[in-house]
């Protein structure tokens, strides 16, 4: 979400066009520190005086704006613990550790295959391993822990209830209870904005009194409780409530709104919109999501040691983004329309804030849907449908029949 400051006017939602037919967006930078979030002016160019979106040989340009991340590492060549680093947003997040100096050890089960690492795995360790279940040896030199582990969602929460708080809740502790026992201090923790879910309507900040409903949302507040809990033992726990996160990664998933509906309009050009998609729902974009986390682990431990923090762009409306996404589709010259549907019997709708991340860090995310939706369309093929499709790429899709086929794949575990 674009950064949200008490005096800014437009309440922290987002200004991408609404028509989403047109090519261009309105400025929706939201000033923390006297700078526009995204400097985007409705003519194309940016407020400091470079062109934000502008043509060079009929080739569309965007600049990469900082978010505030520190141009190097404090401390490279520290160790650092990724737990469920081969996922969706691990592979974005790995990579970039490796760029700013650390050394990674990744812990996964690999439920999804490690592909998303190819491009780092001569320069990281992989631990393939439950985090249920977590070998001692893994926390050997280790000097940090992020952890992205557990069920990503609600669907796959539901699928499997008791997994799901092992997973999220118990392994979340433990792994905290872990650090505290091998000295290791600063924790990561990525937990859900969809903890705000279900409260009255208003921009939600840090201290609203959330109570989770779901599966999902429970197990996280769960784990985020007794990891605060662990402050006075000597953990740094820092814990990150994302947005629903969009965006290209080597490991996809399809199964997220923003990039549902690029799928969508690829696969068929028809994008859904359930209940006429009025829901409101805070987002952010993988690339800041996992710089955010990087962020937080470099800043001073009296800055973040027992925070929370949401880690948003924008609020957006479901409707708005499936105009985006349209809008967007229909420049690159394929065709895209927008269907009404009857609402879905669980409809989310809340907003976040995001201004505690800015105040505190100076960090902002900067990368809007627009950005996100262009970047992914460059990375597609929308021919290839086998992986627009692909089972990995829907995680209650992959887990649904991984459980369905696991007895017959063990019936054949003697057979060579």
């Amino acid at each position: 979400m674009d950064s949200i400051t008490p005096n800014h006017p437009n309440n922290g939602r987002s200004h991408e066009s609404s028509n989403g037919f047109n090519g261009h967006h309105s400025s929706n930078g939201h000033s923390s520190n006297g700078h526009s979030s995204n400097g985007h002016s409705s003519n194309g160019h940016s407020t400091n005086g470079h062109s934000t979106n502008g043509h060079q040989n009929g080739v569309h340009e965007i600049l990469d704006r900082q978010n505030g991340l520190a141009p190097v590492a404090p401390n490279p060549g520290q160790r650092i613990l990724v737990a469920g680093g081969a996922g969706y947003i691990g592979s974005i997040l790995v990579p970039r550790l490796v760029e700013r100096g650390y050394r990674v050890r990744v812990l996964d089960r690999l439920y999804f295959g490690d592909d998303g690492l190819a491009s780092v795995s001569d320069d990281i360790e992989l631990v393939v391993a439950d985090v249920r279940d977590i070998p001692d040896s893994a926390f050997d030199g280790v000097d940090g822990v992020i952890n992205l582990s557990g069920l990503s969602n609600d669907p796959t929460a539901e699928f499997n209830p008791q997994a799901n708080w092992q997973m999220n809740a118990i392994a979340t502790e433990n792994l905290g209870r872990q650090c505290v026992s091998r000295g290791i201090e600063r924790y990561i923790f990525a937990s859900s904005c969809s903890l705000y879910d279900g409260l009255p309507p208003g921009m939600h900040a840090e201290d609203a009194p959330v109570e989770p409903r779901a599966a999902y949302a429970t197990s996280k507040r769960y784990g985020e409780e007794r990891l605060l809990e662990l402050v006075d033992d000597g953990l740094c726990p820092v814990i990150l409530r994302n947005g629903t996160v969009y965006g290209w990664s080597p490991r996809m998933r399809f199964d997220l709104v923003v990039n549902t509906f690029v799928k969508d309009a690829l696969l068929g050009g028809a994008l859904k919109l359930h209940g006429g998609g009025w829901m409101w729902r805070p987002l952010v974009d993988i690339r800041d999501c996992a710089e955010a986390m990087i962020a937080c682990y470099e800043a001073p431990s009296h800055k973040v040691r027992g925070e929370i923090f949401n880690v948003v762009h924008s609020n957006y409306q479901i409707r708005e983004l499936a105009m985006i996404v349209a809008g967007s589709v229909q420049l690159a010259g394929r065709a895209a329309t927008l269907e009404e549907v009857p609402g879905l019997k669980l409809n989310r709708n809340y907003e976040c804030a995001n201004a505690k991340l800015s105040t505190t860090l100076g960090f902002i995310p900067r990368r809007s849907v627009l950005e996100a939706v262009t970047d992914m369309l460059s990375r597609l093929d929308p021919d290839d449908r086998v992986a627009l499709t692909d089972p990995r790429a829907y995680n209650i899709r992959w887990l649904e029949l991984l459980h369905a086929v696991k007895p017959t794949v063990e019936s054949f575990a003697s057979v060579l």
